[in-house]
This record gives structure tokens, C-alpha cells and sequence, in this order.
């Protein structure tokens, strides 16, 4: 159960918390008032004459508490999008629960159960009825109905039954304190779980939009690149191909000029890929705190920004940051990220890249063949870097990049 729960991510939790709660208001319902009313009608009839009539009365408390329950569940799946809105459950729980609070009425007034045995599992049906039906809206106003109806017809029922005013009034305004109270939690139990649902589906978009804003960076720099030369290509091997019609010896010239540009392009894309992988080490750092930020979480980069370093090193550790701030977002429930670049006491130190989040979910494998992480493990063996990566103690997933000093990759160890 425990690793079940740290698997889930922030909707997930608040999701199986607030269903197992309105799971146990049918426990405490059945408990509360289905055996309080049982002990109570039964009394101290030792002829047991009484008991039938408690037994039946603990029944339709304890099918009205079950009934609630699934209208409640079903409900939350139709919060969370996965479900069509329970009209008919809802619908068939509000007969239900007036039914049996219409037979207790009944009971009383025949002389089977004594009056004070009534209220109570009257007022616990209609409570928790009312905060079923709470979760099947959305409007705050539509919200109010519900209690304010229950009381209404509990107590328009109690005087049509011919019980007394007192108690009629009596019942009315503890079923409209008890729904309006439960309506309450309920909804705001509603509301929360669609709130968290909601940030966790912006933080989600956010990712996307950063990717996607990468993607449109690139394509543009390439278009840049790319779009009037092969306009030109197009245009000047249309024009060979007319000369060649026409046998004109100026072919061969417009074919090699198309050659050219065709190398010349070729080199360019070449240019805007080179520099697209081998993006500055400092401009990946406030990038990846500028994405994490923006995804709502507390993202905290240190590191030497006056230090200069081998451009095949800045290439390795920038992709280490990319791939992290990635792997960040996409998975685990982080709320806060660490990243830390520290170099040895030497000015040819060797380098740690450190990236460390607590959104680690215990099961979920570090990096198996052919991830992310197995690729930035190649990108660092350039470098002779290593690469570690895997849950630590606190719940937090730590990540660390070691490449060793320019002197120690050449193999020229100081004695």
C-alpha cells in the first residue's frame, strides 16, 4: 500500500484520499446510525417482539449508506472525465432515501419505534444523500439545492404523517444543518480534486509548450537557413533544364552552380545542428531553471558562470541538463530541483554535474538499454565522463555527471 501510494502522482493521492474518505462515511453511517437505530428500536423487549422491526429499520439504513457510496464513487469518475454523470443512480438514491426516511416516519407514527429513535438515521440518510448529490454538479448554487429540498420534504412528510409540529421542526432543521454541513465537505473535497487535477494538467501543457518551443526554434533557424537556397536550387535547375532542351552549352554551368549552393547548404544546416547540440553550458542552466520554474516548482541552479570550459564539455553537460529538466517533468511529482555544477579545487578540476529533485517514485527503473539516460551516458564517454542516476533516501531521485580534468583524460596524472 505504501509503495502504491508513492507511485501515484499529486492527482492520484488527493483522488484515492478523498474516494476512500467518502468510502468510509458508509462505515460510519452503518456504524453511527444503522446500529444506533437498531439498539434503540429494539430496547429492552425481552419478549424480542421489537426486533423485526429494528432489524428492517438497520437495513434500509445500511442499503441507503451502500447506495450512497456508489453514487459517491461514480460521481468522482465523472469529475475526473472517465464517466458519463450518474443521473440515474443519483435519481434512484434520492427515492430510495426518501422511501426509507418516509417508512421511519411511518414507524413512529404507528407506535412500532419510539420518536426518539427517528431523527437520527433520518438525518444521517439525508446528510450523506445530500453529499452524493453535491459531487453530480458542478455550480455552487445547484450546490444549495440539495439540503434545502431534504429539509423541506422531511419536514412537510413529518406533519403529513400526523407526528407532531416540535418534532417536524425538530427534524427539518437538523437534516438542513446536516446536509448543508456534509454538502460542504463534499464539495469542497470536489473542488480540490478537480483543482489539483487541473495544475497537474498545466504542468503538463507547460512541458509540452517547452518542447514544442524548441522545436519551432530550431525549424525556424533552419528554414532561415534553408529557405532561399533551395529556392535558388529550384530555380536555376528549372532554368538547366530548358538550356538542356535546347542543347545550350550555359546547362553545365547553371548544374555546377546548383552544385554549389547545394554544398554550401549543406554546410550551413550543418552549422545550425553543431550549434543546436553544442548550446552554451550557462544559456542550458537558466533554461532548464526558467522551465522548471514556470512548471510550478522551486528550481534552484548554482554553479561558476565566470569559468570557461572545453566546448565538447559544455556539449556533454548541456544535454545532461536538457535530458534531466526533461525526465524532471515528465515523470515523478517533483516540487523542487536542484541543479549543481561544482569543479575541483584546481583550475583543471575535474567537473559534477549534480541534479537532484524530490519526485523520485519508488519501482520506476533509473535508466534502462536504449533510455535517455543510456544515451547520455555515450554523449559523456566522449569525455571520458561517467554518469549516475537512481532514488536516494527522502524520496528524491538524484542524478550526477562526472567528467574528469583535461590533464586526467589525456592520461597525464600528476605524480
Amino acid at each position: 500500500m505504501i509503495r502504491r501510494w508513492r507511485n501515484r502522482g499529486a492527482t492520484g493521492k488527493v483522488e484515492l484520499y478523498t474516494r476512500w474518505s467518502f468510502h468510509s462515511f458508509v462505515v460510519l453511517q452503518v456504524l453511527g446510525f444503522g446500529l444506533g437505530a437498531l439498539a434503540s428500536a429494539a430496547g429492552d423487549d425481552p419478549t424480542r417482539s421489537a426486533w423485526p422491526v429494528a432489524i428492517g429499520l438497520f437495513a434500509l439504513v445500511c442499503v441507503q449508506a451502500i447506495l450512497v457510496g456508489i453514487l459517491s464513487s461514480r460521481a468522482l469518475d465523472w469529475l475526473m472525465e472517465r464517466r458519463e454523470r450518474p443521473v440515474r443512480l443519483a435519481a434512484t438514491t434520492a427515492l430510495f432515501t426518501g422511501a426509507a426516511c418516509l417508512t421511519a416516519l411511518v414507524l413512529v407514527r404507528t407506535g412500532q419505534v419510539d420518536a426518539a429513535v427517528v431523527p437520527a438515521p433520518v438525518m444521517g440518510m439525508t446528510g450523506f444523500a445530500c453529499g452524493s448529490f453535491v459531487l453530480c454538479v458542478k455550480r455552487v448554487r445547484h450546490m444549495t439545492y440539495a439540503p434545502l429540498g431534504a429539509a423541506v420534504l422531511i419536514g412537510g412528510a413529518t406533519l403529513a404523517t400526523g407526528l407532531p409540529a416540535g418534532l417536524a421542526l425538530g427534524c427539518a432543521i437538523g437534516v438542513l444543518a446536516t446536509g448543508l454541513f456534509l454538502s460542504v465537505a463534499c464539495g469542497f473535497s470536489a473542488w480540490l480534486l478537480q483543482t489539483v487535477r487541473e495544475l497537474d494538467r498545466s504542468r503538463e501543457y507547460q512541458a509540452r509548450l517547452a518542447v514544442a518551443e524548441e522545436r519551432l526554434r530550431f525549424g525556424r533557424d533552419l528554414h532561415d537557413v534553408m529557405g532561399r537556397n533551395l529556392a535558388v536550387i529550384a530555380l536555376k535547375s528549372e532554368l538547366a533544364v530548358q538550356l538542356a532542351r535546347r542543347e545550350r552549352p550555359e546547362a553545365v554551368e547553371q548544374m555546377i552552380e546548383v552544385q554549389r549552393i547545394a554544398r554550401e547548404s549543406q554546410r550551413e544546416v550543418r552549422d545550425v545542428v553543431r550549434g543546436y547540440r553544442e548550446a552554451d553550458l550557462a544559456v542550458e542552466l537558466e533554461g532548464a531553471r526558467g522551465v522548471l520554474s514556470a512548471a510550478g516548482m522551486d528550481c534552484r541552479v548554482e554553479f561558476d558562470a565566470g569559468r570557461a570550459l572545453p566546448a565538447e564539455v559544455q556539449s556533454a553537460l548541456g544535454w545532461v541538463v536538457r535530458e534531466a529538466t526533461t525526465n524532471v517533468l515528465r515523470h515523478g511529482d517533483a516540487r523542487t530541483c536542484l541543479i549543481r555544477l561544482t569543479a575541483g579545487e584546481e583550475p583543471d578540476g575535474a567537473l559534477t554535474l549534480l541534479v537532484e529533485n524530490d519526485g523520485a517514485r519508488a519501482g520506476v527503473p533509473a535508466g534502462p538499454p536504449g533510455s535517455g539516460l543510456a544515451g547520455l551516458r555515450e554523449r559523456l564517454a566522449v569525455v571520458d565522463g561517467a554518469l549516475r542516476a537512481g532514488p536516494v533516501e527522502g524520496g528524491r531521485f538524484r542524478l550526477v555527471a562526472e567528467i574528469p580534468g583535461p590533464r586526467t583524460r589525456k592520461g597525464e596524472v600528476d605524480a
